[in-house]
């Protein structure tokens, strides 16, 4: 049976304007060019021979294919792209669009990639080696293989595994960067969480969730009118071609603009209320099958597809669990290394009485929330935290300090102070109203994000 290893990351940087970069002869090169002038030199008959017969016999070995601030895409990055997302289509019972089409896309999505990864790097955030191995534990577990036989099983499927640990690496990377520069600064105030709850209490379908699609369009802030027009002709001419019924996932492929594109443009299943705010209440109304009108946003024209529909039953008992914590944010002064080993010491003075951890976690934790509580994060849903975070602390006993670990938003060290089952009360509710508005927000922001990246980025394609 065939196993699909692919990343699993929600799947979720500004850059400085520069002037055209130049590409340094790497170091090895010039050694190798210094040493054929100085042959040339001695055997002048023999090396004018030598290089006639080479020009004639010649092969590129790899070319630059797009120029990213002060790095490049390769034509070797791109072509292995190419087969592991037509692998991925084919996985899905999709057929690939056409090479030129398919190439776009990809090509749009590796500079991306490699403007966050960019960004990511000059602000500090790294991806240590054991959270690492953890995602590739669950990714092994996943399709029910020992995590040791990993390499071996991707091999059977061509997929070179030094390779597979870098993308993940740099995956999980971009999801930090994107919780750090997107998520966290969704500000939800009280009152838009009264009136999420005023809506949820009115509406039936608040307990439903969606398999919902869409293509995006994309028009930049200061688009002309001009640019605007044609976006919006281009827009209604897909919108017609998804209601004449074409493939809506070979439609996104080809047409949109959205990093999940590539994904046919599934959005995946979304509660009501953790669509996107401008589709919350567009999609409630749709069958399944219907395709929306053309949509327009801050980031462009949307045409969204409802897949399916299904009901979710609310449970009103709960786990909840009582956690106060230490954040460190790693930086470019303090790496990940570093900040690591500055919570593993506070760790063993909290245990040897020489500090509480309520005093050190008012002084030094990062997280604004709950510095000033000493750390406390009240009665909490496990599924309140990251899935990091959560399982750390499933781990504790009561009272028990876990050893320093990672999340999207930096180092932790977290306490368990207790554990109970509690009928939802409405202080609950307003806590899911609250993350559930920002994952509604999440999307439109991160594409709005995205396209300030690359417009404060320096991006030259190459012709082929």
């Amino acid at each position: 049976m065939r196993r699909h290893f692919l990343f699993w990351t929600r799947t979720p940087g500004g850059a400085v304007r520069t002037a055209r970069p130049t590409t340094p002869m790497p170091r090895a090169a010039v050694f190798v060019l210094m040493a054929a002038v100085a042959l040339a030199a001695l055997l002048p008959g023999r090396a004018l021979a030598q290089t006639r017969q080479l020009s004639t016999q010649g092969r590129l070995l790899d070319r630059i294919v797009a120029i990213v601030n002060n790095g490049v895409v390769l034509q070797s990055e791109l072509d292995n792209r190419m087969k592991q997302v037509e692998t991925e289509l084919k996985a899905e019972g999709l057929s690939p669009p056409p090479e030129s089409v398919l190439q776009k896309q990809v090509l749009h999505n590796l500079i991306l990639e490699h403007l966050e990864l960019q960004q990511a790097a000059q602000d500090g955030i790294r991806i240590s080696d054991d959270t690492l191995n953890e995602a590739l534990q669950s990714v092994a577990a996943r399709n029910h293989i020992p995590f040791a036989n990993l390499p071996t099983a991707l091999a059977q499927e061509g997929i070179n595994y030094a390779d597979y640990r870098q993308q993940m690496r740099n995956q999980l990377t971009i999801g930090l960067l994107r919780e750090r520069d997107v998520l966290q600064r969704i500000v939800v105030t009280p009152r838009e969480i009264d009136q999420f709850l005023a809506r949820a209490a009115k509406e039936p379908t608040s307990n439903e969730e969606y398999d919902v699609s869409h293509i995006l369009i994309a028009v930049a802030p200061d688009a002309t009118p001009a640019q605007l027009a044609a976006a919006q002709r281009l827009a209604e001419k897909v919108d017609r071609l998804a209601k004449s019924g074409r493939n809506f996932a070979k439609l996104a492929i080809t047409y949109s603009d959205s990093s999940d594109a590539l994904k046919g443009g599934n959005l995946g299943w979304r509660k009501g209320f953790d669509l996107p705010t401008f589709l919350t209440h567009v999609v409630p109304r749709l069958k399944a099958g219907q395709i929306s009108n053309v949509l327009r946003t801050a980031s462009g024209f949307h045409i969204v597809k409802l897949d399916h529909v299904r009901r979710q039953t609310h449970k009103d008992i709960v786990e909840q669990v009582h956690v106060r914590h230490i954040l460190l944010i790693p930086n470019a002064i303090q790496d990940a290394a570093t900040v690591r080993e500055r919570l593993e010491k506070i760790r063993k003075e909290i245990l040897s009485g020489k500090v509480k951890f309520s005093v050190i976690a008012a002084s030094v934790s990062q997280d604004p929330g709950s510095a000033s509580e000493g750390g406390n994060l009240g009665w909490q849903s496990p599924n309140a935290f990251t899935p990091r975070f959560a399982a750390a602390i499933s781990k504790l006993k009561v009272g028990q300090i876990s050893k320093p670990f990672q999340t999207r938003y930096g180092w932790h060290i977290a306490q368990l102070l207790g554990r109970r089952k509690f009928n939802e009360t409405q202080e609950m509710k307003r806590l899911h109203a609250m993350e559930a508005i920002r994952a509604s927000r999440a999307d439109e922001d991160t594409q709005l994000w995205l396209q300030r990246l690359r417009d404060d980025a320096y991006v030259r394609i190459l012709a082929g």
